[in-house]
């Protein structure tokens, strides 16, 4: 018996990858986390799974649907949204799992940040501007976090940040972030990425606040802050493509023709 710890992707089921699909297909038990998880997502569950929202349950009842299925030999299908290892809350239940001797398997999805970008139709690395990505999150009413990981911290590299659960902390986010990226650096909010109501909001640091507050967003949103997402850059060229610049699989420099 192994539990499958599968990434659902952003909320698009054809997001879903191939192996996720066949194994959600063979499981006779899926547990789906439905307030982030679209049941259309798990709809290739066997005809006769037990399919199971756990958005209402706590941990020792997920965990204990898993012990009745392992006593019964039978696979489980754990599904998360986005991708299972970024605040996908598995450790505990990978915890529980090892203490009561149950195998288990990660399958990973299609984050979050990786759908909001492909939505905004952007590269989140652009030559020049920013080459690294932070993925954090906003402490709010969740667990807290660690010191030393603050907006602040990660503000200073000037990189592309991706924030999590913050939704409802953009008047803090403005206050940490514009003395390091300025008044008018792009912010991009993406609301329910993937699904059928998704709402991409673009503004500033400055006046992002005020759109979302009009749009009424309050939960589920990811928020894009970074230079990386301005309309235009003067930026140069990727010396992976470059004529000029040889590497092990384009070892000779091509000549000017």
């Amino acid at each position: 018996m192994t539990v499958y710890f599968i990434g659902a992707g952003p909320g698009d089921p054809e997001l879903l990858t191939l192996k996720a699909a066949r194994v959600i297909g063979v499981c006779p038990v899926c547990l789906y986390a439905g307030s982030l998880v679209p049941a259309e997502v798990v709809a290739c569950a066997p005809e006769e799974a037990l399919v199971m929202d756990t958005a209402p349950m706590t941990l020792d009842e997920t965990h204990g649907v898993i012990l009745e299925a392992h006593a019964k030999g039978q696979d489980v299908a754990r599904v998360h949204s986005g991708d299972p290892s970024l605040y996908g809350a598995i450790a505990e239940q990978i915890r529980r799992l090892k203490a009561d001797g149950i195998d288990y398997q990660i399958i990973p999805g299609v984050p979050a940040y990786a759908a909001a970008a492909a939505a905004l139709g952007t590269e989140l690395t652009v030559p020049e501007v920013a080459q690294s990505i932070v993925l954090t999150r906003m402490s709010m009413k969740s667990t807290s976090m660690p010191a030393g990981e603050t907006l602040e911290n990660f503000a200073r590299s000037g990189a592309t940040l991706a924030i999590h659960l913050g939704i409802r902390a953009l008047r803090e986010i403005e206050r940490q972030l514009v003395p390091h990226y300025g008044a008018d650096c792009p912010v991009a909010v993406i609301y329910r990425v993937g699904w059928p109501d998704q709402m991409i909001i673009r503004g500033t640091l400055t006046d992002v606040r005020e759109k979302v507050r009009a749009a009424k967003i309050t939960r589920t949103a990811l928020i894009l802050v970074g230079p990386a997402l301005a309309d235009s850059h003067g930026f140069p060229d990727s010396a992976l493509y470059d004529a000029a610049k040889p590497h092990v699989l384009r070892p000779r420099v091509k000549a000017n023709l």
